[in-house]
């Protein structure tokens, strides 16, 4: 798309705002930045400023929102009936990326399955930057894109849902549970967004999607790329699975699970998702197995911390729903002490109960959603109300004993007491490393 002197307004001024907002003013257009928070409390940046409002709007081409700013609000509805083009910043950062997208979505796993398809990419020595919702914005891989380079890229509901042409050559759809209703309102409005991944698609393309979960397995009526499917489960072609401990590639066996470095069955389908999209990348099975092996995972994602006199410490800040936390508790089969709380984002938690009742000893209770919580857990476990992180982690280590696991999988967003799950996930390890061993 042409943007040279076309008017545009870019919604949202942190990193993804900043990012495509510098990008189309290198491309010629006439930028200006808006945002609910006074220009005070911003990042420095040069452009002109207008508070988040329908003056924001006015003499306007395009108005271009960041991943936090919801596209259902009344001033962005009367700004589309006016004829202005109203898109996300990663449809706007895909007007100039050039070489083909690698996109991965779904309510849990992206980031690691992301991480992953990247990494088995680089070990087979196929030329690939990863970005997007993982944290590197899709508008500052702009400069670095090349036409013979893969994109990979994490993407979100949020970013999806403002996409019009955004062409994705090779895309997954992870899982599709309850999320973020606090800001699709509804299952299906939050599914829809998902499904977007698989609009431009061509009959060339690929749709990368989950046998076992119901409505990843739906989008395949809609699907114009061609479809393979991963499941943990036994044969399901074509497409990549597991069987009888081994992982397979259209029935030809590529590695053992037991393997794979990372823990819980969540992540096989995670690996089976990474490598399949890989191998339709140009991935030789060989290069997957080492890769996968040489896979480390990512920050916040099941991460171990610290054992402390016989107890371990694992941080999940990015099991930010429900289903997340239950792929976390699922993943150990010692007691645990899980930490539950933040900004709820309309779930129900009363899916945890029967996993904390068999799981927990207690769960710690954080946060704006602590009440909630509790009225959804009442009965099925021992819940103590904590208020905030390091009260919780040293509530859990005074109690634990040896053997026990300390849990952060909060099932919330961080935002009532924290900037990101990212400084969630870092404040709950700086706790931790603080521990003294007892004597």
């Amino acid at each position: 798309m042409d943007v040279r002197g076309r008017r545009i307004t870019v919604f949202g001024m942190k990193d993804s705002g900043l990012a495509v907002a510098e990008l189309l003013r290198r491309h010629g257009a006439l930028v200006r930045a808006s945002d609910v928070k006074p220009r005070a409390e911003l990042p420095d940046f040069d452009f002109p400023f207008v508070p988040q409002s329908p003056e924001a709007l006015e003499d306007c081409d395009v108005a271009v929102l960041s991943p936090g700013v919801p596209a259902d609000l009344p001033i962005f509805e009367q700004a589309a009936a006016r004829g202005v083009l109203v898109v996300g910043d990663v449809e706007a950062a895909s007007w100039f990326l050039q070489g083909p997208i690698l996109g991965i979505t779904g309510t849990n796993g992206k980031t690691t399955t992301t991480a992953l398809a990247g990494h088995l990419l680089q070990t087979a020595g196929i030329a690939c930057q990863v970005g997007g919702n993982i944290g590197r914005p899709v508008a500052a891989m702009v400069e670095a894109s090349r036409r013979d380079q893969w994109n990979v890229l994490e993407l979100s509901s949020f970013q999806l849902e403002t996409t019009r042409t955004l062409r994705v050559r090779i895309a997954a759809v992870l899982n599709i549970t309850q999320n973020h209703l606090d800001r699709h309102h509804t299952f299906e409005r939050y599914a829809a967004a998902k499904a977007r991944i698989l609009a431009c698609q061509q009959p060339e393309d690929f749709a990368v999607l989950n046998a076992e979960n119901e409505a990843s397995a739906a989008l395949a009526a809609q699907a114009r790329g061609q479809v393979r499917w991963f499941r943990t489960a036994g044969p399901k072609r074509p497409g990549f699975w597991m069987e009888e401990g081994w992982l397979l590639a259209d029935g030809e066996p590529f590695m053992p699970a037991s393997e794979i470095p990372l823990r819980g069955r969540h992540n096989v389908e995670n690996v089976l998702a990474a490598a399949c999209c890989a191998h339709l990348a140009g991935a030789p099975l060989e290069a997957l197995r080492r890769g996968v092996r040489s896979f480390r995972g990512v920050e916040h994602r099941i991460e171990f911390v610290r054992e402390l006199n016989g107890v371990a410490f694992y941080n999940d800040s990015k099991a930010t729903s429900v289903d997340a936390t239950r792929r976390a508790l699922e993943s150990f089969d010692t007691p645990l002490w899980v930490i539950l709380g933040g900004k709820d984002k309309g779930s129900d938690y009363r899916e945890l109960r029967p996993l904390l009742a068999s799981r927990a000893r207690a769960v710690l209770l954080i946060g704006a959603a602590a009440p909630i919580i509790a009225s959804h857990l009442e009965g099925a476990v021992r819940l103590i109300p904590c208020g905030d992180l390091r009260t919780a982690v040293e509530t859990a280590w005074r109690e634990a004993r040896p053997g026990d696991t300390v849990l952060l999988a909060p099932a919330c967003a961080s935002f009532d007491q924290f900037s990101s799950y990212e400084e969630r996930g870092r404040f709950f390890k700086t706790i931790v490393h603080s521990l003294e061993p007892r004597p």
